[in-house]
């Protein structure tokens, strides 16, 4: 157990924070295509916030393993009316993109957060819109593309934890070289990215590595293929769309190590899970 740091530049909640996920895209891994216009967009993104997440992170580029990359403007006309409509009604939203064109728009539409899985190495200039604009910064852990994120040598690590701690905090390093302040910078471990079953599982038990950067913590586990293996029976992995007790189970146990938030699809579980969590943090 570690002591929870809290992003400075967003509200406190005194627990472990809930960020709701809104796919606008037709290929992510568990709901493409469900919420691909705007208006059902926007609706599922106030419904998140009504099952109780205090951020609700916006995403117009699938990043599952294999996918291919979409053009700039076809990933800014899904995310901006979403952004836009979600910030007039007070959402704290955050905007998922490895695009400094995409962020840059987004951040004028209202987004408070971006969410960079890339941790700024798909476009550097990222960095620097996070800079000026000031919004909190999630740098992840990340190695490549979705097309070969799994592959042997993105894989390959020679120690792992250390391996992506160091790597991460190069890309941190990376952003404060840029211009973006300590207090914007928030760190996620990437699981999933670039890191096969076993190694998801050994990145999550260690935790406090990352925590040891000083910057809060995102862990982002919901209904990721880990999870599907780990509940795979005779008729294979356990699908997406049933992975949600397996994603609030997990989201109680980081939350009581001491994450920031967790990042789910399945809002309502996960927001019980981490009360729950944060009793059992108080003794």
């Amino acid at each position: 157990m570690f002591a929870r740091r809290d992003a400075a530049l967003l509200p406190a909640v005194g627990r472990c924070q809930v960020m709701g996920v809104v796919n606008v895209t037709p290929d992510s891994f568990s709901d493409g295509g469900r919420w691909l216009d705007a208006d059902s967009a926007i609706r599922h993104g106030l419904a998140l916030v009504e099952a109780g997440a205090d951020v609700v992170d916006v995403g117009g580029e699938s990043t599952r393993p294999g996918a291919e990359r979409v053009d700039a403007a076809t990933e800014l006309a899904r995310v901006e009316p979403v952004v836009r409509a979600l910030a007039a009604e007070g959402v704290v939203v955050s905007v998922d993109t490895m695009r400094a064109e995409v962020a840059e728009r987004a951040i004028e539409a209202g987004a408070r957060v971006l969410n960079d899985v890339s941790g700024g190495l798909a476009d550097p200039r990222i960095r620097e819109v996070a800079a000026v604009s000031g919004v909190s910064y999630v740098v992840m852990h990340w190695r490549g593309h979705s097309a070969g994120m799994l592959g042997e040598d993105l894989t390959r690590y020679a120690d792992l934890v250390p391996d992506v701690v160091a790597e991460l905090a190069a890309s941190v390093e990376a952003a404060l070289a840029a211009g973006v302040r300590p207090e914007q910078v928030i760190v996620d471990p990437g699981i999933g990215f670039s890191k096969g079953g076993d190694q998801n599982w050994n990145v999550l038990r260690r935790l406090d590595a990352f925590a040891d950067l000083g910057y809060p913590l995102l862990v982002a586990t919901s209904r990721k293929r880990f999870l599907g293996d780990l509940l795979a029976d005779d008729a294979g992995a356990r699908p997406p769309l049933e992975r949600d007790d397996a994603t609030a189970a997990l989201s109680a146990l980081v939350a009581a190590e001491g994450a920031w938030c967790v990042r789910v699809h399945d809002v309502g579980p996960s927001a019980d899970a981490v009360r729950v969590a944060e009793r059992w943090r108080d003794g």
